[in-house]
């Protein structure tokens, strides 16, 4: 069964903001309550079963009828979307409304991840942003993003940015946005998703997390305000982590600057929302990720898979950050 009843009082809303957005939820969230979202508006609500029931009738289903993530289109442009045991989503065609339908097996932290990552991301989508597949921490007031597919090693990374002092801006869900000539990047919800022996290494033993859903290893931490940062802040650079498979041999921890063109296609690649094809969507893909490249490249990121070694990756990107932060300081000269 599904229920949308806890965390939730009858006729109150919550204003909150995070990817730049401002959310109006009926349902309490760990989610900064302060500032605006200058971005847009999106209202989360609860919805009853009937709506679920009679969106499912009409969605046009593009996920195999066995699957756990199921999604697929209504005539209208919304988008149904459910997972298994956390829940499931509507979202309008123009973006602005959510409607939710929370399992009973769910917990809030679970959900609420759902819902803020892959959920929202349908609606960013029709608001006319391009979600990056990106984690990102910020350092000297500057962002790095890391880009790479699950189980690249994104959030290890942000955990030992994390014990080095360096606060996460965002995991998973990257927004960019030009603000007069500098690409702003945005936060995402303040909390990191972690195998629990990285969180240990890293974040200590009283770093214990809610399991992300039934299945899975990967454990969902919540970051203090101390760990996360609640206010955009502009990109440095973008690092491009190599595939694991690609690492076996590697001993030391090489950044390498990629072309243009391989730039584009690393932002392509690492787009967070593979599920909307339309010709409009591919076309404003292209166009971002192009305009992207060319003011910043994207850089190749190897390193040995060791937990050991990850300070040394920290310290390498810190040195990589403060040159480019000086490249750019002797341009504007």
């Amino acid at each position: 069964g599904m229920t949308g009843v806890a965390n939730r009082s009858p006729g109150a809303r919550y204003r909150y903001c995070v990817y730049g957005l401002t959310i109006d939820s009926d349902m309490a969230l760990a989610l900064p309550q302060d500032g605006v979202g200058e971005l847009g508006l999106v209202e989360l609500s609860a919805g009853e079963a009937g709506l679920f029931r009679a969106a499912v009738e009409e969605t046009r289903f593009e996920s195999r009828p066995n699957e756990w993530y199921k999604y697929g289109f209504l005539p209208d442009g919304s988008t149904y979307v459910q997972w298994g045991d956390v829940g499931e989503f509507l979202v309008s065609a123009d973006g602005r409304r959510v409607s939710y339908r929370r399992s009973e097996r769910a917990s809030f932290e679970s959900f609420q991840v759902y819902m803020l990552g892959q959920a929202l991301s349908f609606a960013l989508i029709r608001l006319g942003f391009e979600p990056l597949h990106a984690t990102a921490v910020v350092v000297e007031d500057r962002a790095a993003a890391f880009l790479g597919d699950s189980g690249f090693g994104k959030s290890t990374l942000a955990a030992c940015f994390l014990n080095a002092g360096f606060p996460v801006l965002t995991d998973d869900v990257l927004i960019l946005r030009d603000v007069s000539r500098v690409t702003m990047a945005y936060p995402g919800p303040s909390r990191i998703k972690l195998f629990p022996k990285v969180a240990a290494a890293f974040l200590g033993d009283s770093a214990q997390g809610v399991p992300m859903n039934a299945d899975a290893k990967k454990r969902i931490l919540s970051l203090g305000e101390r760990h996360g940062n609640g206010s955009p802040v502009p990109l440095g650079a973008i690092y491009a982590i190599a595939p694991p498979t690609e690492l076996r041999g590697c001993h030391s921890v090489r950044i390498e600057t990629m072309t243009g063109r391989a730039s584009a296609l690393a932002l392509i690649q690492s787009t967070f929302n593979r599920r909307v094809v339309g010709a409009a969507r591919l076309a404003r893909q292209f166009s971002a990720s192009t305009a992207l490249a060319e003011r910043l490249s994207v850089k190749r990121l190897s390193y040995p898979r060791v937990l050991a070694r990850l300070p040394d990756v920290v310290t390498a990107i810190v040195s990589d950050l403060a040159r480019a932060e000086q490249e750019v300081v002797s341009c504007a000269v």
